[in-house]
């Protein structure tokens, strides 16, 4: 579906994409993460054909962007972070433009105003949109063309939970049809594992790892954590069978869980043992932000 070999773009002394193979299959959702200059928006920009590679090949249905430009357009679709509307018209003619530009009918843009969840508002004028319904907008603008590529660009930034989670519905309804692959990019966790198949992390202009979210924690030996907190002063010793870290002073701990159930099981039962008297405790599983920290040496948003 989208190919990218040896792909190279340099800005002066910035290698901002710096030698990157990738391949997106038919159907197939991939987030695109990194902190800010890892060569994500570079990337992508490669593959809308906006920028020009200085060294490889990106091809899309094995059709490259030099010699088939227009029949490309008509294959993707983009949604940017923030995207400018005419705010004096209303919902079903802004919908209506983008249908034109495409030879769309009345019918098509009837189907993407129920997919956004927009029908009720399709005589509001954009400018009276809140945030979330102006994004989901954007994204039916994305999609009023039927595309086979969908490229979205930290479509979530800046929106509330409720409204985050109406643009996730949508992009998962999408993703059970398998009629269009996905490029995301996005600083929030959460958005790549609950959307994508497969998470590809970059940092300075270079993939240093690409798989499904549990791959990728495995393979790096990221386990669930047990973190706990005890009413009294407790001898630390009676959990020294644990890789635990142990805090004297505030009576609290954490315990590396190599087998969740099984370690679990063995904690509890020297609490009842003992008779010891547990403040709180908490399981955190490993996520994408401890991966990163691994891998780069910041946090995501960084």
């Amino acid at each position: 579906m989208v190919e990218i070999k040896g792909v190279k773009k340099y800005f002066k002394n910035i290698k901002a994409v710096d030698g990157v193979d990738l391949n997106i299959a038919k159907g197939e959702f991939v987030a695109l993460l990194g902190p800010n200059g890892a060569g994500k928006t570079t990337l992508v920009e490669m593959v809308e054909g906006i920028q020009i590679p200085d060294e490889g090949q990106i091809s899309i249905t094995r059709k490259t962007w030099k010699e088939n430009r227009t029949e490309l357009h008509k294959m993707i679709g983009i949604s940017l972070q923030e995207t400018r509307f005419m705010d004096k018209i209303n919902v079903r003619e802004t919908l209506c433009l983008f249908a034109s530009f495409y030879g769309k009918s009345q019918t098509r843009v009837d189907e993407i105003l129920h997919l956004i969840n927009l029908t009720e508002k399709a005589r509001e004028r954009v400018n009276a949109l809140s945030g979330g319904q102006r994004q989901r907008l954007a994204l039916g603008i994305a999609l009023i063309n039927n595309p086979i590529l969908l490229l979205l660009d930290e479509p979530t930034t800046g929106l509330d939970p409720n409204a985050r989670r109406e643009i996730w519905s949508i992009l998962n309804k999408l993703k059970q049809e398998k009629t269009a692959s996905l490029i995301l990019t996005t600083h929030y966790m959460e958005e790549a594992e609950n959307l994508c198949d497969r998470i590809v992390i970059m940092d300075q202009g270079k993939i240093l790892m690409q798989g499904s979210l549990n791959e990728l924690l495995v393979s790096n030996n990221l386990k669930n954590t047990l973190y706990f907190n005890f009413v009294e002063k407790t001898d630390s010793q009676y959990f020294s069978d644990f890789k635990m870290v142990w805090k004297e002073e505030a009576i609290s701990g954490k315990i590396i869980l190599n087998e969740m159930n099984e370690d679990i099981r063995r904690f509890m039962k020297i609490i009842e043992s003992k008779n010891l008297n547990i403040k709180d405790m908490e399981i955190k599983s490993a996520n994408l932000d401890d991966l990163f920290i691994l891998l780069t040496g910041r946090h995501l948003t960084t």
